[in-house]
């Protein structure tokens, strides 16, 4: 199981496009999280998005995939790199894979924003951190209860 890191970086007022994305990708836990990796994943995001609102216009849902290799090169890193932190966006369920037939008939494999919108990819990435949340909630009910047995087990042994 992935970890999900969520930070509470600030957008300021006035914020860029690239730099909103970058606070998105930062709050989600997308960033590289070691020192001196890229800064460039927030292209990605918005790449994946230009591309989705693209196949969605064209009616041609091709057009919303990125290939791994475009991901990374966006990213500024390598490919092998790059299916590293996908692990992360499809843990998430920001993103899914998609595979289509390309023009010389081969099998073009890639990957798309997991909806039509940024917004409505986030929805789903929100849905998957509230079940995370729920689930771990039931996890300190059951823990609140044990901690209880145990206590009143520990009592009757010493009476």
């Amino acid at each position: 199981m992935e970890k999900i890191v969520l930070t509470d970086v600030e957008a300021v007022p006035g914020a860029s496009s690239e730099e909103l994305a970058n606070i998105v990708i930062q709050r989600i836990g997308l960033m590289p999280r070691k020192k001196g990796s890229t800064e460039k994943m927030n292209k990605v995001i918005i790449e994946m998005y230009e591309r989705a609102k693209a196949g969605y216009r064209q009616k041609k849902p091709s057009e919303a995939l990125m290939t791994v290799e475009e991901m990374a090169a966006f990213a500024g890193i390598t490919r092998q790199t790059m299916y590293e932190y996908l692990r992360r966006w499809q843990n998430l369920n920001l993103i899914s894979k998609a595979s289509y037939i390309g023009r010389d008939d081969k099998v073009v494999i890639g990957y798309r924003l997991n909806g039509h919108t940024l917004e409505s990819a986030f929805e789903k990435a929100k849905v998957r951190i509230a079940n995370n949340m729920d689930a771990t909630l039931k996890i300190v009910a059951e823990l609140q209860k044990v901690l209880k047995n145990e206590k009143i087990s520990q009592s009757q042994k010493k009476n």
